[in-house]
């Protein structure tokens, strides 16, 4: 059969169409566009059908889908979308925490540099300061090993303007937070309250690799579709790893007791309960009860008890 793609604006973009077999999948009909439109590889390509009477979004064509299973037909029109360069989930998260880790290390490790003001007269560091720098060395380094070793990702790319982003934004949070943490002038709780505080944001940091795994075994070539999460925290929180992320580094504040490291968490947290909504919603969408799909059960979004 033959299909025709269109821009959204309704050009023609390969003349005479494409041809290709009902049979074929998703990934068949990219590379022949790739071939006919060379700049777009496959990851930057998107196709949806076109839109039905009373919606405005036309279903999209998902990659490891058979043609067929879109019902497509002799001259049917496909709807194009560029989605911009690309890059790898696994390159924006190495980054990302990668940076994070170098730029708290640098601050620890040169103050000289950055407080020069108390250079002739630089106090050793406190033990807290030393358990706060140990604790951001331990979660960035987990964070690394995971994305490589542990995650499996729904989708391979990303768009490249998220790696600038995402940097910015752990980055530019790691150099806040050490400023204050790294500080001749910074003045620790007492020992108790840090042990204590690291001690919890350590059994979160334990729970949140757990759930992490129990995703990845979601995705595991022996999983059939997508499935309710369960097991462990899941079993009562839908986001139980955004869960155990943010009541981590709450105990962490309160173990260094410093208002930049309450503002990281609150940026952070603000973003994950966003992530967290749409989870939820699509969740309960996929898992609705009817035509033989299981209920999604009731849970907590992210924050027991407030949310």
């Amino acid at each position: 059969m033959k299909l025709y793609i269109q821009s959204s604006s309704g050009k023609e973009l390969v003349a005479g169409g494409i041809a290709i077999q009902s049979s074929d999948s998703v990934e068949d009909l990219q590379k022949q566009f790739q071939r006919r439109k060379s700049q777009y590889y496959p990851s930057r390509q998107r196709f949806t059908l076109q839109p039905a009477p009373g919606e405005k979004r036309g279903k999209v064509l998902t990659p490891g889908s058979r043609l067929a299973e879109y019902g497509l037909q002799e001259g049917q029109v496909l709807i194009f979308k560029d989605l911009g360069p690309q890059v790898g989930y696994g390159t924006v998260y190495f980054w990302e925490y990668f940076g994070a880790l170098v730029v708290y290390a640098l601050m620890f490790y040169c103050r000289g540099i950055f407080y020069p003001s108390f250079r002739s007269n630089m106090q050793p560091m406190t033990l807290t300061q030393q358990l706060a720098f140990a604790f951001w060395t331990f979660h960035f380094t987990k964070r690394i090993l995971e994305t490589f070793f542990v995650h499996k990702f729904s989708h391979g790319t990303m768009p490249m303007r998220n790696l600038f982003k995402n940097c910015s934004y752990y980055w530019g949070f790691a150099a806040f937070v050490a400023y204050f943490l790294c500080h001749p002038l910074y003045t620790p709780p007492g020992l108790k309250q840090t042990y204590a505080g690291l001690a919890f944001a350590m059994i979160w940091q334990v729970a949140n690799f757990r759930c992490h795994l129990l995703l990845a075994n979601l995705r595991s070539p022996s999983s059939k579709g997508y499935q309710i999460p369960k097991g462990f925290l899941f079993n009562y929180v839908t986001c139980a790893n955004y869960m155990c992320e943010v009541y981590a580094w709450v105990c962490f504040a309160i173990a260094v007791q410093t208002l930049a490291v309450f503002i990281f968490i609150t940026a952070g947290t603000a973003q994950m309960c966003i992530w967290a909504q749409g989870k939820h919603r699509r969740l309960r969408k996929m898992f609705d009860g009817q035509e033989g799909r299981p209920k999604y059960p009731r849970r907590w979004i992210m924050l027991p008890p407030f949310f």
